[in-house]
């Protein structure tokens, strides 16, 4: 008796045709929240650009993501954007940018050169040269000495990442990437950029193709003339595991004042006073405390709205064929039935009804047989 009673309601579905299913509803993806890294002691400085490139520094670990920056507008015609960018003093400092003019009429500089030779970081920071001066990176096989850290300073993890010419990676990156770009690379391009936790990010002059169908490549070995560079990166690279792939200017300040994903902002430096460029054998440099930096994320974005339903298709809708009878695509189209107010036009005008008496039709006949 419990058995017919447990198999009544399936037997009262069957019986009545209904069939269930199961329904799954589809909830939008929760929005992205970049990682917030942890704070970090940075000791920021102002420095002393040298007049004409300096000789390599060997540095024994790669330099920390980059730090966010935004310049104020030019105080004068003609200044140059410098710094806003990592200098090698026994450990890796943060140049402060800072507008200035150029030291003789003419004269240009040249931005800061980072390059992962066998795990070892060859640094050359910027420079002013004489005009027409073109940067010569060191050439393969020469020596170069690798320095030591200063006393006390924690060592950071080698450069990871392929060999060549690099710009630290985005701010909120894991520290120790390096992302490969072509010579003369401002580091601060990839200001806007997400931030990294794998290998992958690169950067690359950006290639047009003019009316003639011929490629031009815009300088692939340095990017002074280059208005525009791609900063693109693989998912698996990303924080956010979303590929990503974006042109951005090539000039320093213009790219230091884009919004960023994870803004670390860089302290102003304790001390006005600008320290020498690095050489190698060069005494230390009395340098400011090292100040704390706490990063911060944006608000996530908004999830997107569910797509509005579709509207029903316009036209005069094809008859559905019948059991047994075959779809034929070339059919007519049925003609809807037309509105009331339409059907109400279409009717054919009525004569109105004489409104005249028998007797005055009656009178006008005989009047007519008469004549």
């Amino acid at each position: 008796m419990r058995t017919l009673s447990r198999l009544f309601p399936a037997l009262l579905l069957l019986s009545t045709g209904c069939v269930t299913r199961e329904v799954i509803v589809e909830r939008p993806a929760p929005a992205y929240r970049p990682p917030t890294p942890p704070p970090v002691a940075v000791v920021s400085v102002y420095v002393d650009p040298p007049m004409g490139q300096p000789e390599p520094v060997g540095c024994p670990w790669a330099p920390p993501p980059m730090l966010v920056q935004a310049p104020p507008p030019p105080p004068f015609e003609g200044a140059i954007w410098t710094g806003g960018y990592w200098v090698w003093e026994g450990t890796w400092v943060w140049a402060r940018g800072r507008w200035v003019g150029a030291p003789q009429p003419g004269w240009g500089w040249h931005q800061p050169y980072y390059e992962n030779r066998g795990g070892t970081v060859v640094f050359i920071g910027g420079f002013w040269a004489e005009p027409g001066v073109i940067f010569r990176p060191p050439p393969p096989g020469i020596s170069i000495t690798v320095v030591a850290a200063s006393p006390g300073v924690i060592p950071g993890p080698r450069p990871m990442g392929p060999e060549g010419v690099f710009v630290p990676p985005p701010p909120g990156s894991r520290v120790g990437i390096i992302v490969p770009a072509p010579v003369g690379t401002p580091p601060a391009v990839v200001t806007s950029a997400p931030p990294v936790v794998n290998v992958g990010m690169r950067i690359r002059n950006n290639v047009n193709v003019n009316s003639n169908n011929t490629t031009v490549v815009n300088n692939i070995t340095n990017v002074t003339n280059v208005t525009n560079v791609i900063v693109e990166a693989p998912g698996s690279a990303t924080a956010s595991g979303k590929a990503v792939s974006a042109s951005v200017p090539s000039q320093a300040h213009l790219a230091a004042a884009m919004h960023p994903v994870v803004s670390v902002p860089a302290p102003t430096p304790a001390s006005e006073k600008s320290i020498p460029t690095f050489r190698p054998g060069r005494g230390p440099v009395d340098l400011p405390p090292a100040q704390p930096v706490h990063a911060s994320a944006p608000p996530p974005r908004p999830a997107a709205p569910a797509p509005a339903a579709r509207p029903a298709a316009q036209g005069n809708p094809r008859p559905r064929p019948q059991q047994g009878e075959r779809f034929n695509p070339e059919a007519p189209r049925a003609t809807p039935p037309a509105p009331p107010e339409e059907k109400a036009k279409e009717k054919p005008a009525t004569k109105p009804k004489d409104q005249r008496s028998e007797k005055d039709r009656k009178k006008k006949d005989e009047n007519l047989r008469d004549r």
